[in-house]
């Protein structure tokens, strides 16, 4: 089944039902879910190694992928 059809099968069983409780726990899902930023569920000792690396790179500091393989093989 597609997910057109399986979104017109979720709403006609939606239209079916006179259940408030069915209804809802869907409406809670739909608000429950919002997508959450990646950032907002790290740590802060992470974010500050992420900022940081973000801040060696702005100021150039860096290595070459390359050379940095050849030194630790």
């Amino acid at each position: 089944m597609n997910i057109q059809a399986e979104k017109l099968e979720l709403v006609r069983k939606i239209l079916d039902t006179d259940n408030p409780g069915i209804l809802s726990s869907i409406k809670q899902i739909f608000t429950s879910s919002k997508k959450v930023d990646f950032w907002d569920s790290l740590h802060k000792s992470q974010k500050e190694e992420i900022l940081k690396g973000i801040e060696e790179v702005e100021n150039g500091e860096t290595v070459n992928y390359e050379e940095f393989i050849k030194n630790h093989r």
